[in-house]
């Protein structure tokens, strides 16, 4: 992924925060790819999304069940690829029908295999920065997903700078 634009947040909470913004934005057939180590703020990111998917409940991360799905309005498909080996499994798990369905696809550990993604998909790739610091490279592989990154990170900035966040 070459990142185009960049989220900076201070806390879980305000990962979420931009999480739920970008949930918000977000329509059926998006397909957002996360990457970054242990700890980078995957599933807090991942549990704003819902959110602003209008989820209710709670949102663990599948690490042992692989996929999730999360009924709302526009349902999410949270995929977390860690504990596969090999991209085969990826059939085993419906993987590519699911992708291609009727909600919004979250896509954890997503870098594992990523010549099976689909071509045009949200990448986000979280570090840790220092404390609680996140910062959050983000680009398009398409039009769809590059028209998501633009808003989402505008809509981002003017929260910021509106005091909002």
């Amino acid at each position: 992924m070459t990142p185009h634009l960049a989220i900076r947040t201070g806390s879980a909470a305000e990962t979420a925060r931009a999480g739920d913004l970008l949930g918000s934005l977000a329509a059926p057939g998006d397909v957002i790819a996360l990457s970054g180590g242990l700890g980078a703020g995957k599933t807090a990111l991942t549990q704003g999304i819902a959110s602003g998917l209008g989820v209710s409940g709670h949102v663990p991360s599948p690490t042992f069940n692989i996929l999730l799905v999360h009924r709302a309005p526009i349902p999410l498909y949270h995929f977390d690829l860690y504990r596969l080996e090999r991209a085969g499994q990826l059939v085993d798990i419906d993987f590519y029908e699911t992708v291609e369905s009727d909600g919004v696809s979250v896509i954890e550990w997503a870098d594992r295999f990523t010549g099976e993604l689909p071509d045009d998909r949200l990448d986000i790739s979280l570090e840790v920065g220092a404390g609680d610091e996140r910062l959050l490279s983000v680009g398009g592989t398409g039009p769809r997903s590059r028209e998501l990154a633009n808003r989402w990170v505008s809509a981002w900035n003017m929260a910021s700078e509106g005091g909002s966040r």
